[in-house]
C-alpha cells in the first residue's frame, strides 16, 4: 500500500506520520508538497497536522485553497481512505470533506496531554482492528480542537454511526465528545488526537497503531465496511 503524506507550509507533523507508515506498517510512503497537482499511484492520502499556513485566518483556510486539494477530493470521492489528523481534521472541515468545524478550546489554550478515546464505530477501514467501546489512549496537542456542529448534524452524525471516536471525557468543550468522525462513506477521517504518535509503547502508548494496521487489512483483504 503506497502513501501520499500532504506537505504544507507550517506542517509539523508530516514526518511522524511518514515513519509511523514505515516503519508502523512497513508501508511504502512519499512526502508529497501541496504544489503537487496529481496524486496519481497513491492507495491512501495522509494530512498532518501542524499549523498549515500559520494558522492565518483561521486553521485551514489557507491550505483548503492549495493546488494539492482538488485531487484529494478527487481521491476522496472516488472512495479512497483520507485520513486527517489535528490540522488535518481543520482541512477536511474547510474543504467540506467532513462536516462541522474544530474551534479554540473550551480552556482557551494549548493543551498537550494523553487522552483516553472510546472507539466507538469499529467497522470502518480505520477502526476494524479495535473492538467496540475499546479504550485507547493516544496524545493530543492542539489549540483549536473544539468540535462543533449544528443539531440537525450532530443527528446525522449519529444516525449514520460517523462518530468514530470520543473522548473518554470532556477535554476541550467539543459537541459530546466528539474526537473524530468520518463522512458519510466513511472512507474519510477526521480526528484531533494524533494515533501517529502512538505507534510503540516507547512513546506512552501504542494503540494507534491499530488505526494503520486496519488501514492495510483493508486494502490488503478486502475487509468489508
Amino acid at each position: 500500500m503506497k502513501f501520499a503524506v500532504i506537505v504544507f507550509p507550517g506542517s509539523n507533523c508530516d514526518m511522524d506520520l511518514y515513519y509511523a507508515i514505515r516503519d508502523g506498517i512497513e508501508q511504502e510512503a512519499d512526502l508529497v508538497s501541496y504544489k503537487e497537482e496529481s496524486l496519481d499511484g497513491y492507495d491512501g492520502i495522509l494530512i498532518p497536522g501542524g499549523f498549515s499556513y500559520g494558522d492565518y485566518l483561521r486553521s485551514g483556510a489557507i491550505a483548503s485553497h492549495a493546488p494539492i486539494i482538488k485531487e484529494v477530493i478527487r481521491l476522496a470521492n472516488e472512495g479512497k481512505p483520507v485520513l486527517g489528523i489535528c490540522n488535518g481534521f481543520q482541512i477536511l472541515t474547510e474543504i467540506g470533506l467532513l462536516p462541522g468545524t474544530l474551534t479554540n478550546n473550551r480552556q482557551n489554550r494549548f493543551i498537550c496531554k494523553q487522552v483516553e478515546l472510546v472507539v466507538e464505530n469499529n467497522k470502518t477501514i480505520f477502526t476494524n482492528k479495535y473492538n467496540l467501546n475499546e479504550k485507547i489512549m493516544v496524545p493530543i496537542a492542539h489549540g483549536e480542537g473544539r468540535y462543533y456542529c449544528d443539531e440537525e448534524t450532530l443527528w446525522e452524525l449519529n444516525e449514520n454511526n460517523q462518530v468514530v471516536f470520543r473522548y473518554s471525557q470532556d477535554v476541550n468543550g467539543s459537541v459530546e465528545e466528539i474526537a473524530g468522525i468520518t463522512n458519510k462513506q466513511k472512507n474519510v477521517l477526521g480526528m484531533m488526537p494524533h494515533p501517529e504518535r502512538a505507534i510503540e509503547s516507547i512513546l506512552g502508548s501504542d494503540d494507534g497503531l491499530k488505526l494503520f494496521k486496519s488501514m492495510l487489512e483493508t486494502q490488503k483483504n478486502g475487509v468489508q465496511i
